[in-house]
């Protein structure tokens, strides 16, 4: 997965507000891929931004306080999703962990998706523990992170298995800028991981940027603060070409 593996941390070894606003305002998605051309965009580039600010840093989590630690100056609250078991190849969501002994409060967007995946028929989101990959993990980091506005999400591995959060943090959004010039190297990245409808996704991606966008057939421009991105699909909205 590229840049996002390196989001796959090993250890060695305030409660987060669930800000829910894009997923009320918007038609429920009811598949996977609707999920990732929705949130998927966005999340990628916070992704690099949370990047920054860890840097290389091991990892470490307090459940008392909900904490995850990248060293003493870098503490941020978390909601825990689920866990992978290595051996297993297997996922569970937080909410079904009833051995964890997890606080309620570490566990509201899992719940929260939970509901999303009874209400609009996401078997990824309803069902307990499935088989699963490292890829899955990403999925499931990327829709989180974009349905809650998060600052980005973690995979913590710690050996038998691997942890996955989300992270709420003034420090990684501050530092959060219009970088323009990402969205023509985030967007050929997300795409080639996910089979997704390009426009659709590039056109949510520029939304949650703030640009404003206008279409023309297959071709579609995006405008901010004097920047502008220009992109073009073919008949099957496959992208073709993107520029800025």
């Amino acid at each position: 997965m590229g840049f996002l593996n390196k989001l796959f941390g090993q250890s060695d070894k305030k409660e987060q507000t669930n800000e829910t606003e894009t997923q009320q305002n918007l038609t429920p998605c009811k598949t996977e891929q609707e999920l990732i051309e929705r949130f998927g965009g966005i999340a990628f580039d916070k992704q690099i931004d949370l990047g920054e600010v860890i840097g290389e840093n091991n990892w470490n989590v307090d459940m008392t306080k909900g904490e995850i630690s990248f060293g003493a100056n870098l503490v941020f609250p978390i909601q825990v999703l689920g866990t992978f078991s290595h051996s297993s190849e297997t996922w569970l969501w937080s909410w079904a962990n009833s051995k964890s002994g997890l606080p309620q409060n570490l566990t509201q967007q899992a719940e929260q998706l939970k509901k999303y995946g009874e209400d609009n028929g996401i078997d990824l989101l309803k069902n307990s523990d499935f088989d699963a990959s490292k890829d899955d993990l990403h999925l499931i980091g990327l829709i989180a992170s974009g349905m809650f506005n998060s600052s980005g999400y973690y995979i913590a591995d710690y050996g038998q298995g691997a942890m996955v959060v989300t992270i709420k943090s003034d420090k990684v959004d501050k530092i959060r800028q219009d970088k323009h010039h990402r969205i023509l190297t985030v967007f050929p990245q997300l795409i080639s991981q996910y089979e997704m409808n390009h426009n659709f996704a590039l056109t949510n991606y520029l939304t949650n940027k703030g640009y404003n966008i206008s279409e023309n057939g297959s071709k579609l421009v995006a405008t901010k603060n004097g920047n502008t991105i220009k992109a073009e699909f073919d008949n099957k909205a496959r992208l073709t070409k993107l520029n800025g």
